[in-house]
């Protein structure tokens, strides 16, 4: 039995969480998950404890560098992990130095890099130096292995475990939550998309709502619900509304009963400029909806292009309205799609398999 000390520092529970959370269930017939996280991370110290993980918050915020990597020192001693996991640019460094401190491996996991602004663009930066320290470096896709090789981390040293949903979270689809959809909505659309995420300029929901203009425009009886929460809301609104799309696009703000909702919508996109491997598109199939997203990241390695739904380039809304309008009118191919992506996903894409690809990188890195 090995035990796994997960640094984290995330001030919300999203995709990332929800792949950490779901690989220590995974893990806890046979290895103990230990979470520590900088005190930003309340609302994901919450949700831990609720699923029954152990978890503790560190009273540093990371500053100064040296109070910091002393603080999780004094928590490995503790806590004697057999291995130390890092997610994301503050854990990856604080996590780094505090686990050669105490002489135990580390594992930094690459979820993706998005270079949203430029001080996420200098973060990522230094990230991609301190990866080149780390014992292994887990990229959540092919494609992001590929990313974290070209940022001059040793191929040797890169593992890919690609992100896995659990299927039994996800309810059919039923009328109540159908109405309850259709109620955010000023008019009650005919057909229901469905987008979710963080509201940031990566995820490209801007374009979305170009997108959404032109698809209502030849069918005006589409609604389109985004649920997320984030700082370009203000900036959406606006949008919205000079795109005269006040009756037709809802944002739904952060929701914690997204499963629900994602299973009773026609459609889900998504429009992100770069990802990692999204855990909406695995969320998606995992409901049987069809799937319009960008190709970018691992989305290629989840969807093929007219088989569980359609790929289209990022940045291009004229394309994703014309992919979302080809979808929706066909209604018969769109429920093939969407069942071919439950069928890909239970069979590619779980927790059991990401599980035995950690414990095998766990067992090469401890011997």
């Amino acid at each position: 039995m090995a035990t796994i000390l997960h640094l984290v520092a995330s001030p919300f529970v999203g995709g990332p969480e929800r792949q950490m959370i779901g690989l220590a269930r995974a893990l806890g017939g046979t290895d103990r998950s230990v979470f520590l996280g900088f005190p930003e991370g309340g609302a994901l110290d919450e949700r831990l404890r609720a699923e029954g993980l152990e978890s503790h918050l560190l009273a540093t915020t990371g500053r100064p560098l040296r109070q910091a990597v002393a603080e999780v020192a004094g928590w490995l001693s503790k806590i004697a992990p057999d291995v130390v996991i890092t997610h994301g640019y503050k854990p990856d460094l604080v996590g780094l130095l505090a686990s050669r401190r105490a002489g135990i491996p580390n594992i930094a996991v690459s979820h993706g890099w998005t270079g949203a602004t430029l001080r996420v663009k200098v973060n990522e930066a230094i990230d991609k130096l301190v990866m080149r320290g780390a014992r292994r470096v887990v990229a959540v896709s092919h494609r992001q292995g590929q990313r974290v090789k070209d940022a001059g981390i040793r191929a040797d040293r890169v593992v890919v475990i690609q992100n896995a949903v659990d299927v039994s979270r996800f309810p059919a689809s039923d009328a109540e939550t159908r109405r309850e959809m259709e109620a955010l909505f000023p008019v009650r659309p005919e057909r229901l998309v469905i987008a979710a995420g963080r509201l940031s300029p990566e995820k490209g929901f801007a374009d979305l709502v170009r997108a959404a203009r032109l698809v209502v425009d030849r069918m005006p009886g589409v609604g389109f619900l985004l649920v997320g929460d984030g700082p370009l809301r203000g900036a959406l609104e606006a949008a919205i509304r000079e795109a005269g799309l006040d009756a037709n696009f809802a944002l739904a703000g952060f929701r914690d009963d997204l499963d629900r909702l994602m299973a009773s919508a026609d459609l889900f996109v998504q429009s992100s400029h770069t990802e990692g491997l999204p855990n909406v598109v695995l969320e998606a199939g995992a409901c049987a909806v069809p799937i319009v997203a960008t190709a970018v990241g691992g989305t290629g390695e989840v969807l093929e292009d007219g088989r569980q739904g359609r790929l289209v380039p990022p940045r291009e809304p004229e394309v994703l309205a014309r992919a979302i309008v080809e979808v929706l009118s066909d209604p018969a191919a769109a429920r093939r799609m969407g069942d071919d992506a439950r069928r890909r996903v239970v069979a590619e894409f779980t927790f059991a398999a990401k599980a035995a690809a950690y414990r095998r990188m766990l067992a090469e890195c401890l011997s």
